[in-house]
């Protein structure tokens, strides 16, 4: 009985190390004649092991709209990683806090608009302060602001 149980045993532990050692997957979802997406998608990769796939889309705003983005926080292109939605230009930071924090009630991440100096949104020195936002179940909040 004790070899059974400990089989068992550790069954579940290799399962549970495999699943944790499964690489997220980075989906990023753009129409096509958006430039800026693409150098967001640049940020991304640089900063996580996973290569973000983009898929162009000719219809963001239904996509956006199944995916529950609020109306408010749009942006140019739209990412799901780990079930989380990112939208726009989320610095890779942040979407890594996210991940490990798993805060409840949140559904995703935003950066509305375009915001000169964020990712993908480099024009030289120019730099304009923005929030992202985190939106879900438990409304919307400040998840972090850059200068």
């Amino acid at each position: 009985m004790k070899p059974r149980r400990f089989l068992s045993l550790a069954l579940l532990a290799l399962a549970a190390c495999s699943q944790a050692a499964q690489a997220a997957t980075y989906e990023m979802f753009r129409d096509p004649n958006c430039g800026c997406c693409l150098a967001w998608v640049r940020h991304v990769d640089a900063a996580v092991a996973e290569s973000v796939t983009v898929t162009d889309s000719t219809d963001m705003g239904a996509l956006k709209d199944r995916l529950g983005v609020p109306q408010e926080l749009r942006s140019c292109h739209t990412m799901v990683v780990e079930g989380y939605v990112i939208e726009g230009h989320v610095p890779a930071e942040d979407i890594a806090r996210l991940l490990a924090e798993r805060p409840e009630g949140v559904t995703g991440l935003a950066v509305p608009g375009m915001p000169v100096g964020s990712p993908g949104m480099e024009m030289g020195d120019r730099v304009q302060p923005y929030q992202v936002i985190a939106f879900g179940e438990a409304g919307m909040s400040v998840f972090a602001t850059h200068p």
